[in-house]
C-alpha cells in the first residue's frame, strides 16, 4: 500500500474513533442530563406533595386529597404517582384511599432505610426512572409533625413513588448524535480531501526515494526520482538525484582507477560499493603483505612470507614452487608442500622442458590432461603459474588439486595472486641484488666456487629448509691426495693450477642446484641437492675419474693427481648437514687410509664411536 493511501487510512480512521468517542459521550450526558432531570423534579413534587398533604390534614380534608394527587400525577413526564404509608401512620390513621400499603420491595426498602431510592427500566421503545423519596418526622418548623403524628423525631412517617418517562430526551439524543455523526462524515470527507491534495507531493517523493534507494541499495545508482515543479518537493528531487548523479559519477572514477591495481573478476559482489570496498580491502592487505616483506632478512624469508599467503588466504594446499635461473636456464625447488614434485627433474637442467617456463603463459590441464609432457603425476589436476622477477631470475607455481571444482576456484583468484606477486617483484629484485653482492664476499677467489664462509651462513637455514620440504642431499667431502708434495716440489704456482683444475672438474659433475664449496686449501665439500644415494655415488666417482685423467704441465713434465672422496647422506645418515659433512669427512679418513683415490661411503661401522655424535 502505497504511503499516500496509508496516511488517508490512517487519519479517516482516527478521525471516525474520534467521531465514535464524541458519541458515546453526548449519549453517556444526555442518559445523565435525563436522570438528573428526572431525580430534581421528583424532589420539586414530593415537596408539592408534603406541603399539599399537610394542607389538607390541617384543613381537615384529606379526604379531598385524590383530586389533588391525581392532577400532580397528569404533570409532564409523570407516568404515575403513589403515597405510601408507614405501619406506625397505618396503625394510627388507616391505609388510606386506595390501599397505601407499600406496593414493592422498593417502597419497603425506603420506608424501613429512610432514604430515597431509584430504579432504571428500559426497553427498545421506552425508558422508565421509578424514584421514591421518604417523609421523615420532624418537631422543627411548621407545622409539627409529631403533634399530629405519634412517632418520634426522624421517623419515616410515609414515601412518595414516582414514574417518570424520559424516552423522549433518549430519542433526542439519538437525533443530536445523528446530526454529530453526519456533521463528522461531511468533515471527513473534506479532511480526507484537503490532506491528499496536500500530503500527496510530498508521499509521492518519498515512495520516488524509496525505490530510487532501494535500487541504489542493491547497487544500481542509474535511477532518479521522477518529479518536478517548483515546491519542496520538486527541490527535494532536484538535490537527490544531484547527489546520486555525483555519487555515481565519483563511485565509477574510484572503480575504474582501482581497477588498474586488482581486475574487477576477483571481486566477489556486484555492487560497486561493496566491490570498491573489497578491492580497498585487498589494496590494504597487499600493502601491509609489501611493507612487511620489505623489512625481512633476505630473498627466503619473502618466499616463505609469499607460502602462507597461498595457503591461508588462497586456500592453496599443494603447490610446488620454483626459482628459475634465466640466464642458465635451470631451476631449483625451493618450496614442496608434500611428497615429490610432479614435473621431471629434466625440468631443472633445462627449464625450456618446462611447459609455463617456456611459453611463458598459464598451463592448466583442463585444457589437455598431457598439456605439459614434464608432468608426471596421474589422477591428479594441475595449473601451473610462470612469473618473470627480473632478466636473471623468474619463479614457477605449480598448484596441484584433487578435483576439477578446486582448481577452478584457484584459477578464479589467480589474478589477484598476480597482485602479490606484482607486490613481491620489487622487494624480491632489491633482496636478490643483495644476495649477489653478499655472494661475491661468499666466493673463493681462486676458483670461483663457494667459501666456507658461505656455508657456515648457508647450512643451518638449509637443514631447516630441507627437513620442512622433504628435500635430500648426498654430501661429498673430496681432498687431493699428496696435495703437499706439489706444494714442496712445484710450488704454491703449480699447487693453485691443480686446485683450479679440480674445481673445474667439479663444475662439469654437479647440476646447477647443486653447491660446491672450498673447505679450506685442498679440501672441497659438495652438497648434491634433492639426490638418491647411489646418484650421489655416481658424481663422485665421476669426479674422481675425471680428475685423476687431468694432466697438468709442471717445469715441462706431466703431473697428475688423484682424488679421494667421503660420501653421507642427509637425512638418512644424521638430521644436521654439519653432522652429515663430519660423516662424510670420516668417510674421506677411511678412504686415505684404504689407499686413496676412491669412493667411501659412511658407515658407522667405520668410526663406531660417532654413533651418539
Amino acid at each position: 500500500m502505497k504511503a499516500n493511501k496509508k496516511i488517508v487510512l490512517i487519519m479517516a480512521l482516527m478521525l471516525i474513533v474520534i467521531t465514535f468517542i464524541i458519541m458515546a459521550i453526548v449519549a453517556i450526558n444526555f442518559r445523565d442530563y435525563a436522570y438528573q432531570s428526572a431525580e430534581e423534579k421528583s424532589k420539586i413534587i414530593a415537596e408539592i406533595v408534603r406541603d399539599g398533604l399537610t394542607a389538607h390534614m390541617m384543613n381537615n380534608i384529606m379526604d379531598k386529597r385524590s383530586f389533588f394527587l391525581q392532577n400532580i400525577s397528569n404533570s409532564k413526564d409523570v407516568d404515575s404517582l403513589w403515597i405510601v404509608r408507614s405501619e406506625n401512620v397505618i396503625n394510627q390513621f388507616g391505609e388510606g384511599f386506595g390501599s397505601e400499603k407499600p406496593r414493592d420491595e422498593l417502597d419497603m426498602a425506603v420506608l424501613k432505610t429512610g432514604e430515597s431510592m431509584k430504579t432504571i427500566e428500559e426497553t427498545s421503545n421506552k425508558v422508565l426512572l421509578r424514584i421514591s423519596i421518604p417523609y421523615t418526622a420532624s418537631s422543627y418548623g411548621s407545622p409539627n409533625c409529631l403533634d399530629c403524628h405519634n412517632a418520634k423525631e426522624g421517623d419515616v412517617l410515609g414515601a412518595i413513588s414516582m414514574e417518570f418517562d424520559i424516552s423522549a430526551i433518549r430519542i433526542l439524543g439519538g437525533i443530536t448524535i445523528l446530526k454529530i455523526l453526519g456533521t463528522s462524515i461531511i468533515f471527513l470527507f473534506f479532511a480526507i480531501l484537503i490532506t491528499n491534495y496536500l500530503i500527496k507531493p510530498y508521499l509521492s517523493i518519498l515512495e520516488h526515494l524509496r525505490v530510487v534507494i532501494e535500487k541504489a541499495y542493491r547497487g544500481d545508482f542509474s535511477h532518479r526520482v521522477k518529479i518536478s515543479g517548483d515546491n519542496e518537493a520538486g527541490e527535494v528531487a532536484k538535490w537527490f538525484n544531484t547527489l546520486i548523479e555525483k555519487f555515481q559519477d565519483t563511485l565509477g572514477a574510484i572503480e575504474q582507477n582501482i581497477s588498474l591495481f586488482i581486475p574487477h573478476n576477483t571481486v566477489s559482489n556486484k555492487d560497486p560499493l561493496v566491490q570498491s570496498k573489497e578491492v580497498i580491502e585487498e589494496l590494504a592487505d597487499i600493502y601491509r603483505f609489501k611493507k612487511t616483506i620489505e623489512l625481512d632478512k633476505d630473498k627466503m624469508d619473502i618466499y616463505e612470507r609469499l607460502f602462507f599467503v597461498m595457503k591461508n588466504k588462497f586456500k592453496i594446499d599443494n603447490f610446488a614452487f620454483y626459482e628459475v635461473d634465466l640466464v642458465k636456464g635451470t631451476r631449483k625447488l625451493i618450496h614442496i608442500t608434500e611428497g615429490k614434485s610432479c614435473c621431471e627433474g629434466i625440468a631443472d637442467e633445462d627449464v625450456s622442458e618446462c611447459r609455463a617456463q617456456r611459453t611463458n603463459a598459464e598451463v592448466s590441464s583442463e585444457e589437455f590432461n598431457t598439456l605439459c609432457p614434464s608432468f608426471k603425476c596421474e589422477k591428479v589436476n594441475y595449473f601451473c603459474i610462470p612469473f618473470k622477477i627480473n632478466a636473471e631470475v623468474g619463479i614457477v607455481i605449480s598448484i596441484t588439486t584433487k578435483n576439477c571444482e578446486q582448481l577452478q576456484e584457484i584459477k578464479k583468484s589467480k589474478q589477484l595472486l598476480d597482485s602479490y606477486l606484482e607486490a613481491v617483484k620489487p622487494v624480491l629484485e632489491s633482496k636478490i641484488l643483495m644476495e649477489i653482492l653478499k655472494e661475491s664476499s661468499l666466493r673463493d677467489g681462486l676458483t670461483g666456487l663457494y667459501n666456507r664462509r658461505f656455508l657456515e651462513e648457508f647450512i643451518d637455514k638449509a637443514t631447516s629448509q630441507a627437513l620442512r620440504s622433504n628435500i635430500t642431499y648426498g654430501v661429498l667431502m673430496l681432498d687431493i691426495d699428496f696435495f703437499k708434495m706439489v706444494n714442496d716440489t712445484y710450488g704454491h704456482d703449480v699447487g693453485d693450477i691443480v686446485i683450479r683444475g679440480l674445481a673445474n672438474t667439479i663444475k662439469t659433475c654437479v647440476r646447477q642446484s647443486d653447491l660446491a664449496i672450498r673447505f679450506g686449501g685442498e679440501e672441497f665439500v659438495i652438497l648434491l641437492h634433492n639426490t638418491s644415494e647411489e646418484g650421489t655415488m655416481l658424481v663422485a666417482d665421476k669426479i674422481r675419474t675425471q680428475f685423476a685423467g687431468q694432466k697438468f704441465i709442471a717445469s715441462g713434465k706431466t703431473l697428475q693427481k688423484t682424488l679421494s672422496v667421503g660420501v653421507s647422506m642427509f637425512p638418512e645418515n644424521a638430521d644436521s648437514l654439519w653432522k652429515c659433512i663430519k660423516f662424510a669427512d670420516v668417510a674421506l679418513y677411511k678412504a686415505k687410509e684404504d689407499g686413496r683415490n676412491r669412493v667411501i661411503k659412511f658407515d658407522l661401522e667405520l668410526s663406531p664411536e660417532m654413533k651418539d655424535y
